[in-house]
C-alpha cells in the first residue's frame, strides 16, 4: 500500500495511554467523543435545520397561495405530495443525526461513505477558517464501523486545523488492503494568496491522549507523525443480530 510506508517511522512511538486501567480508558474515550461532537454541532445542526427550513418556506408559501385563494386542487394535490417528500427527508435526516449519538445495531458502512460524510460535514467551517478539506479515494468497497470513522476522522481534521500555522490544504486519502481500511490525512501549507487568512476555530482543541483512548476503544490504530495522521481500521463485523422492523 502507498500510504502505508510513509507511516512507519511513527509507528513504534507507544501510546501515552495504553498503560491506564480500562475504566480509566473508558472515560478517556467518552470524553473525546462528547468534545468531537461539541466541535461538530453546528454543521450538524445546519444538517438538520436546512430540511426544516425548506419544509417551512414551502408550507408559508401554500398557506399564503390559499389566502389569496389561488390555489385549485391539482396545486393543491401536487404541494401536498412536495410537502410530505421534504417532510420524510427532513425526518430521515434528523434520524440519521441521531446516530452520532446512538450508533444503533447496524454501524457498518463503506470506508467510501464514512469518509464523504465526515469531509461533507466539515468542508464548509473549515473554507471559513482558511483550509480547503479534500478527498482522495481508493478503490473498494470495505466495510468499517461508521463510528470508528465518523469520530476519528473528524478527530484527526480538527487536529491538524487546530495545529496549522497558516492557511493550507488537508487531504484525506484512503486506501484498504484484506484486513484494513486505511485513512491518511495531511495537512499541506499553501503559498500566500491563495487562501483567505487563517480564523482561529474559537473551540478549545482536542486532547490528543483522549483521542488515542478513543481509537484504542475502536480497536484502530492511529498514528501521527508531524502534519500527517493515520488510521487503520479494521473489517467492520456484524456480532449481533438485527432487529426485524414489523411491516
Amino acid at each position: 500500500m502507498a500510504i502505508e510506508p510513509s507511516i512507519t517511522t511513527s509507528a513504534g512511538v507507544p501510546s501515552p495511554v495504553s498503560d491506564v486501567s480500562p475504566q480509566r480508558m473508558r472515560s478517556l474515550a467518552r470524553a473525546a467523543q462528547q468534545d468531537i461532537l461539541r466541535r461538530l454541532t453546528p454543521p450538524l445542526r445546519h444538517d438538520m435545520v436546512v430540511h426544516l427550513q425548506s419544509l417551512g418556506m414551502m408550507a408559508e408559501a401554500l398557506g399564503a397561495r390559499m389566502e389569496r385563494g389561488t390555489v385549485d386542487n391539482d396545486d393543491l394535490q401536487g404541494s401536498v405530495s412536495k410537502l410530505n417528500r421534504l417532510s420524510r427527508q427532513a425526518v430521515a435526516r434528523c434520524l440519521e443525526v441521531c446516530t452520532w449519538m446512538d450508533p444503533g445495531e447496524d454501524d457498518a458502512a463503506t470506508l467510501r461513505e464514512g469518509v464523504s460524510e465526515v469531509v461533507r460535514l466539515l468542508s464548509t467551517s473549515l473554507n471559513f477558517r482558511g483550509f480547503d478539506l479534500r478527498m482522495e479515494m481508493g478503490e473498494g468497497e470495505f466495510a468499517v464501523s461508521r463510528s470508528a470513522v465518523r469520530f476519528l476522522l473528524a478527530a484527526a481534521i480538527l487536529t491538524l486545523a487546530d495545529s496549522a500555522v497558516a492557511p493550507g490544504q488537508i487531504c484525506v486519502r484512503t486506501e484498504q488492503s484484506s484486513s484494513h481500511g486505511v485513512i491518511a490525512v495531511e495537512y499541506q501549507t499553501q503559498s500566500d494568496g491563495v487562501f483567505t487568512q487563517l480564523h482561529e476555530p474559537g473551540e478549545a482543541p482536542l486532547a490528543w491522549p483522549e483521542v488515542q483512548a478513543l481509537a484504542l476503544q475502536h480497536d484502530v490504530e492511529l498514528l501521527r507523525n508531524g502534519q500527517a495522521i493515520i488510521l487503520r481500521l479494521p473489517r467492520a463485523v456484524v456480532t449481533t443480530p438485527l432487529k426485524m422492523v414489523p411491516v
